[in-house]
């Protein structure tokens, strides 16, 4: 009898820890899972350093957002220059809020025409130099707190106003994740290799906008096959969605790469800036 009730206890305890692990694996979002990254070394060594670049612009400016923690936030903001609604949050890669970002948001913004561009610090002032600090600063996101940044970002815009994202690598993942929290004021997002949403009943609730993706072939952690399921749920979803694939590697594009693939990068920009165009018009 003994022996029995010591299999039964260990049977338990087996299967709860088993459980738990399952709890662990299904439920880590898309950025969570991306943020695992940051301890593998092959994916620190992808990233080419920034080269150092300080932004100047006569029209961008650094804001403090209300964020819906009851704190405040960073923000480089680029207003249209007559009373506009549209908003493109343009969400920063690994290394943070850097110039490189804000020369980028700016770039849309003059392409854009009359859309208020809005650069987000989902880093609370942190900007990385090194893959070590970059890898640092990502692992240590934490996503409530992401999640208020954004929120403070979306009351800024107010109600009623219509909002596009994008981002790059760490960005990309949270630019879909920001246009999943806008709500009814959701145009659009574009994912630079980026986490997609692994959640299939979220992409049913929370995707109705269109998105684009764009991916690298030879990218060894947002792979093709991670691609082909977000794919499929969104077909299975019945949601819109265009994806251009690249044969580069991952970061190709990243405005803080160095080393990016100028001729993929100029043409994943020219697809973007026609998709936001659209959503945004």
């Amino acid at each position: 009898m003994k022996d029995y009730a010591f299999f039964i206890a260990l049977l338990f305890f087996t299967n709860f820890l088993f459980a738990q692990s399952d709890i662990t694996i299904c439920h880590t979002s898309p950025t969570q899972a991306f943020a695992m990254f940051a301890s593998d070394q092959k994916f620190n060594g992808e990233h080419a350093e920034p080269e150092p670049y300080l932004h100047y612009s006569k029209d961008g400016k650094m804001i403090k957002i209300k964020t819906a923690d009851g704190k405040t936030a960073n923000a480089y903001l680029l207003e249209a220059q007559e009373d506009s609604d549209d908003y493109l949050f343009v969400i920063h890669e690994w290394w943070g809020l850097n110039g490189h970002i804000k020369k980028m948001a700016e770039k849309y913004y003059r392409e854009l025409g009359n859309v208020n561009v809005l650069a987000l610090d989902l880093y609370d002032s942190k900007v990385a130099e090194t893959r070590e600090k970059a890898s640092e600063y990502m692992g240590q996101a934490d996503e409530k707190r992401v999640r208020a940044i954004i929120q403070g970002a979306l009351d800024y815009a107010g109600n009623g106003s219509k909002i596009a994202a994008i981002g790059w690598c760490f960005g990309g993942g949270w630019a879909l994740q920001a246009a999943m929290m806008a709500g009814n004021e959701a145009r659009g997002a574009v994912i630079y290799y980026g986490m997609p949403e692994k959640d299939l009943n979220k992409i049913k609730e929370k995707i109705n906008f269109p998105v684009l993706g764009v991916f690298a072939r030879n990218d060894n952690w947002i792979t093709p096959e991670v691609v082909s399921k977000f794919q499929k749920d969104m077909q299975t979803a019945n949601k819109e969605l265009k994806i251009h694939f690249y044969e580069a590697t991952h970061a190709f594009a990243n405005p803080s790469n160095p080393n990016h693939d100028m001729k993929a990068a100029e043409d994943a920009y020219q697809k973007s800036l026609a998709f936001l165009k659209e959503v945004l018009d």
